[in-house]
């Protein structure tokens, strides 16, 4: 697997979702065949990274079981392993059972998890031990409670120190490869999304080790665009690249996103802006 802290920025991370449950129809692969054609497809495409998962996270939902969630993620596994093993994979689950099999079933993977494993306090030490990359998101509550818990007194500052409090939980724990996400959308109201997205760069410092770790950003369709401007997620796409093309210069790293072809366009004309300065 390559070193994801050291590779070239930016990158785009594809979204495939394997539970009938996630916000975004575009996302959801329900058999082997769809998720192959749309595997296949997000890296023609341009991805980078494909980030696969298989419990629903959007808010109001409920979580899936364990047993249930490695049923909906299997079926993706054996096509990764069949036909893509040298893809780079992420495995959004915030329960370290999950990595744990996963791994036995595929080897190496990107961890990312929405809790940044408050949810699974074994979450940390198992993407140590398996020396596996690790992405670590900004979030409150479940998802079924987090949109009643958007009271903060500076949600910049208070999503900073709740970083910095991960990263030094995760340097404690031996995880090498380290992703910030501040977790847009999660626990957070509009106007608090916008405002993360205008301070992207204050997420980003040198740690005690002397790392400066890269920012991962999820905007793709989220409510913060679709209800903002009264439209539905499947009207979103323009938008969401403009919001995106905006988390770049404001410090983003890699873009998280369900339209890779879009995204990987956007991070090419960033990538000539930038030359260009």
């Amino acid at each position: 697997m390559p070193n994801i802290i050291k590779s070239d920025y930016p990158q785009v991370m594809g979204i495939i979702n394997m539970s009938p449950d996630s916000f975004y129809p575009g996302s959801r692969c329900l058999n082997e065949k769809e998720f192959e054609i749309k595997f296949s497809s997000m890296l023609k495409d341009g991805a980078d990274i494909i980030d696969i998962g298989a419990c629903s996270t959007r808010p109001g939902s409920q979580y899936v079981t364990e047993e249930q969630e490695w049923e909906l993620l299997k079926p993706a596994l054996k096509v990764v392993l069949r036909i893509f093993p040298q893809s780079v994979i992420s495995i959004d689950t915030f329960r370290s059972s999950i990595v744990e099999r996963a791994y036995d079933f595929v080897g190496d993977f990107i961890i990312n998890d929405i809790s940044a494993g408050e949810e699974d306090p074994d979450m940390m030490q198992m993407a140590a031990r398996l020396e596996l990359p690790y992405i670590a998101m900004h979030k409150r509550g479940t998802p079924d409670t987090m949109q009643k818990l958007c009271n903060y007194p500076d949600v910049v500052n208070q999503v900073k120190s709740y970083l910095k409090e991960v990263v030094a939980k995760a340097e404690a724990a031996g995880i090498k490869e380290l992703v910030l996400d501040p977790g847009f959308g999660f626990a957070k109201d509009m106007n608090q999304n916008y405002q993360l997205l205008n301070n992207l760069n204050q997420f980003k410092y040198n740690s005690k080790t002397g790392t400066t770790y890269p920012l991962l950003v999820g905007l793709s369709r989220k409510s913060m665009i679709y209800k903002y401007l009264e439209i539905d997620p499947n009207e979103a796409l323009s938008a969401t690249c403009a919001l995106e093309l905006t988390a770049l210069i404001n410090g983003a790293n890699i873009i998280r996103a369900h339209d890779v072809l879009e995204a990987s366009q956007m991070v090419k004309l960033y990538k000539i802006i930038s030359k260009n300065k």
